[in-house]
């Protein structure tokens, strides 16, 4: 992923950036928890569905009390559909796989979204990445076929759904970066849930009755209503944190922050499901983290050399 240096941010604003994406590495395990633990009483699908209309319904004070305006230029309709299908994608599939495997298993192997975004720029895109950073981003890979190997013999094929969300979630990330320099990041997340709604819930009405284990809705009892609401809760306030992370601080400064999120996944996962990754995954765990971290190093080394270049007086 490129990142563009900021050096004019106060140092408190930095400081709130940091400490915002510090809650959101706190935060974003709670979501994938109340969504393991609706999954023993409720279907995947609905799971799934109930996270984007809780967060629609809790983006919609947000676009009131800031006066936002909901209107969508045309040219972003189509955009704005494919990121709610990507994000949908991802969200279903890592739901699907935290049924049977540990959070901090399905979330290492998730952290390769970053790699195929970095692949996917220079090879499709052509932008501009060096060796170092493709061979980290190899690197990565090999981590993550370290977590896949015991998950896959404990878990069968299961144990690959996680690379389906890691793909949905890279070129989400992808689009993304488009959208985010035209439209407001609330009226961007209210969007998000609503249209992710409206593809939803007619799945859902269809499939009621048809006995689908991942699709056929239920009534949902006791405290699973907690565990549902908990998934919109955790999800929208993670993601808030994240967006309103990176308006304070620089990208560079945050990115590296994100792989806080892995332990804080291993120990909840721990502590509600006795979930433990084997060794095998932990250092695949370790192999991903150390890929990503100095993939972000040359990213910033890339950074300061191209601002050097630029400062540089003409000849």
């Amino acid at each position: 992923m490129t990142i563009t240096p900021e050096t004019s941010q106060p140092t408190d604003r930095i400081l709130a950036g940091v400490a915002l994406m510090l809650g959101f590495c706190l935060t974003a395990p709670l979501l994938d928890v109340a969504a393991k633990l609706a999954s023993s009483s409720v279907p995947v699908g609905q799971i799934t569905a109930a996270r984007f209309v809780v967060q629609c319904i809790l983006m919609a004070p947000f676009i009131w009390f800031m006066g936002l305006s909901l209107r969508v230029a045309p040219g972003h309709r189509l955009a704005l559909l494919f990121r709610a299908i990507l994000l949908l994608v991802a969200t279903f599939c890592f739901i699907t796989a935290i049924r049977v495997m540990p959070l901090a298993d399905a979330l290492a192997i998730v952290f390769v979204a970053p790699f195929i975004v970095l692949l996917v720029g220079k090879y499709y895109l052509g932008e501009d990445v060096g060796r170092r950073r493709v061979g980290a981003a190899v690197v990565g890979f090999v981590g993550v076929l370290f977590v896949i190997q015991p998950s896959f013999a404990a878990f069968g094929a299961v144990a690959f759904i996680p690379l389906g969300t890691a793909v949905a979630f890279a070129f989400y990330i992808l689009l993304t970066r488009g959208l985010s320099r035209r439209m407001h990041p609330v009226t961007l997340q209210f969007h998000t849930g609503l249209i992710a709604s409206l593809l939803c819930i007619p799945i859902l009405i269809v499939a009621q009755g048809s006995g689908s284990e991942q699709f056929d809705p239920v009534w949902p009892t006791g405290i699973a209503w907690v565990w549902l609401l908990g998934v919109g809760f955790f999800a929208t306030l993670s993601h808030m944190m994240m967006t309103y992370a990176l308006s304070l601080a620089p990208s560079a400064t945050l990115a590296p922050l994100q792989y806080f999120e892995l332990p804080v996944a291993t120990l909840f996962g721990y502590l509600v499901f006795q979930d433990f990754p084997n060794v095998l995954s932990l250092i695949g765990i370790a192999i991903i983290i150390g890929a990503g971290l100095y993939m972000i190093h040359r990213e910033r080394v890339t950074a300061r050399q191209l601002m050097t270049e630029r400062a540089a007086p003409p000849i």
